[in-house]
């Protein structure tokens, strides 16, 4: 999501001796490799699809079974009183990284992600666009994964945070503000105006997670909003190509249209599926073979794999189908 500024810290602070405690108790089975295989970085699941270990961005969230044996992540958790997706612990050994990257699949065109330092060192570093950060234990940050970002952990020793990802209300949205507006220059909040979260013994916090973060058939208004946003961004590069840009431009804009006028016909139902499949084939079929033949004005990435993950990926998911219209109408 992008933001204002790079980072921005949150006013609150949280007890990380606690949090570290809780995190030192979990079975070294439950922290799960990156799926990429990155070195050093590993992650317990919080919250997932279905409770399980797994790391999917959309379906039911639940609580998992880790959750439950960490009361105090639990009440943290809670207690930003949002609706909750993905959430992990994530880990970062001695002298590794996570390289230079932006998250632009869908999940991440609405949601932000907190992080809660629980243990760390003076070495490790928070790199995004050009501003860098060391996030101290038992703070509350936000940064705009839409610039490139990596960390860096120099130190000896692991870091460990627990990491929130919300779309956020407009309480939430609202705190952010505020952070921004009275705080110091740079990061947001200062010392002065952090709430101290402390643990309560005995307080079963009630978690709230997402339940329906994908439809089957995108809505027409929502992949107008996509595509919008997404020519914005190429437009703005000076060093990409007008002619490519202009193509690019009438292809999106061609798909939207289509799109819509089949879900005037269609809608959700079965029959139209075919019809929305066609479309986004007929999309894959003329984007231009260089990922790179594009670049996004924000991060300098490639606007093709922006395309595929963002919108043609997430526009259709019939496995959710009954979620949303029943089991009488499954296809």
């Amino acid at each position: 999501m992008k933001l204002a500024r790079p980072f921005i810290r949150l006013p609150l602070s949280f007890d990380a001796s606690m949090l570290a405690q809780e995190a030192a108790q979990l079975e070294p089975a439950a922290w799960r490799p990156h799926p990429l295989g990155l070195k050093g970085n590993s992650a317990v699941a919080l919250i997932s699809r279905g409770g399980g270990d797994n790391d999917e961005f959309g379906g039911r969230m639940a609580a998992t079974p880790n959750l439950a044996r960490c009361p105090y992540h639990r009440q943290v958790m809670a207690g930003f009183g949002e609706v909750l997706a993905r959430s992990r612990l994530m880990k970062l050994g001695p002298g590794c990284e996570v390289q230079y990257h932006v998250d632009f699949n869908y999940h991440w065109y609405t949601r932000t992600r907190i992080h809660i330092p629980i243990t760390t060192n003076p070495a490790v570093m928070f790199y995004c666009g050009d501003e860098k950060v060391h996030m101290q234990s038992g703070e509350c940050w936000i940064f705009d994964n839409w610039r490139r970002h990596n960390v860096i952990n120099a130190g000896a020793q692991e870091r460990i945070h627990l990491v929130i990802d919300l779309a956020g209300s407009s309480r939430f949205w609202q705190m952010v503000r505020r952070s921004v507006q009275t705080g110091p220059a740079g990061y947001g909040t200062d010392d002065k105006q952090v709430e101290f979260v402390p643990f309560e013994p005995g307080r079963r916090a009630e978690i709230q997670t997402e339940n329906y973060n994908i439809t089957p058939v995108m809505a027409p208004g929502e992949i107008d909003a996509l595509v919008d946003g997404l020519v914005r961004e190429f437009e703005d590069h000076p060093r990409n190509d007008p002619d490519l840009v202009e193509r690019y431009k009438c292809t999106l804009h061609d798909f939207a249209s289509d799109w819509r006028a089949t879900w005037h016909r269609y809608g959700m139902g079965k029959q139209g599926l075919p019809r929305y499949r066609r479309l986004i084939d007929r999309v894959k079929s003329e984007l231009h073979p260089d990922r790179r033949a594009l670049l996004i004005s924000a991060n300098d990435i490639g606007v093709n794999p922006v395309i595929m993950q963002r919108i043609l990926r997430a526009a259709l998911a019939p496995d959710v189908y009954d979620q949303f219209l029943g089991s009488e109408q499954k296809l």
